[in-house]
């Protein structure tokens, strides 16, 4: 087997560790790893904040969803969409001066850039949990950290070009864990589309979705109507009403500059 596939592979969520830290050696080897990540134009448009401080941990329990795993992971990263660094540095490189002389006004972030510094976030995480798995170290990814928008920024001491996209806590996997079997994913045929979009109808979905509908009559479940299900559980549900109130509050706050409503 290749060891890297291998190693993708057996990757499953977890959310309860031992109590055992991860060293320094261990997560200095995953951090480069992160850093090695493929990145638009080399500019590396993220940020990785290590959260340390018991009462932030604890914090972000509350603020996203009520998850008390994060509190006991050993190890948390929140990985930031980050354009501020280079922001900065154009302003220290004189670009506004430069754009004076040419007669037109110095650019700001828009929203093409921050999707294009989220892109780069996300890479460089999930490099990191493919890195962290190879250490024999789980992981899970906390979505959530898109809630809240303000209270993070204001935790985080987060300036406007720097927003929350990811946050993963690691830790090394409890007996119990390990032996818990891995979720299924969907077939490729539904995923993999060959030079256009296909959309499934009534029939692709019965096909899609036969193994988890199998799964939940064995189980003894009553329901079998998963799309409904699914979305009264996640979409409709108030932490997903929170999130999209609060990318909202995140995109306005990116774009305030160039849309004339900055109140800085």
């Amino acid at each position: 087997m290749n060891p890297v596939l291998d190693t993708i592979k057996k990757r499953k969520s977890i959310r309860a560790y031992e109590d055992r830290p991860v060293s320094k050696e261990v997560r200095q080897a995953i951090l480069k790893a992160a850093m090695r990540a493929p990145t638009a134009g080399n500019m590396m448009l993220y940020t990785i904040i290590e959260v340390t401080e018991k009462a932030t941990k604890e914090k972000l329990v509350e603020t996203c969803d009520n998850q008390p795993f994060i509190a006991t992971a050993p190890w948390v990263l929140l990985f930031l969409a980050d354009y501020q660094r280079w922001y900065d540095y154009f302003e220290i490189s004189k670009v506004e001066a430069y754009c004076q002389e040419q007669g037109t006004t110095m650019l700001k972030p828009e929203e093409g850039d921050l999707l294009l510094a989220c892109c780069d976030a996300l890479i460089a995480a999930q490099t990191a949990v493919i890195a962290a798995e190879s250490f024999g170290l789980g992981s899970c990814y906390v979505g959530d950290i898109l809630e809240n928008f303000e209270t993070h920024q204001e935790m985080f001491s987060l300036p406007r070009y720097a927003v929350p996209i990811a946050m993963l806590c690691f830790g090394y996997p409890t007996q119990k864990q390990q032996a818990r079997e891995k979720t299924s994913r969907f077939d490729q045929e539904f995923v993999v589309h060959q030079d256009h979009y296909k959309r499934l109808g009534e029939d692709g979905f019965e096909r899609m979705f036969a193994q988890r509908k199998a799964g939940l009559s064995e189980s003894g479940s009553s329901s079998t109507n998963i799309g409904l299900a699914l979305y009264k559980r996640k979409f409709s549900a108030a932490y997903a009403e929170e999130m999209r109130r609060s990318v909202s509050a995140m995109l306005h706050s990116w774009t305030a500059a160039t849309s004339g409503h900055d109140t800085d």
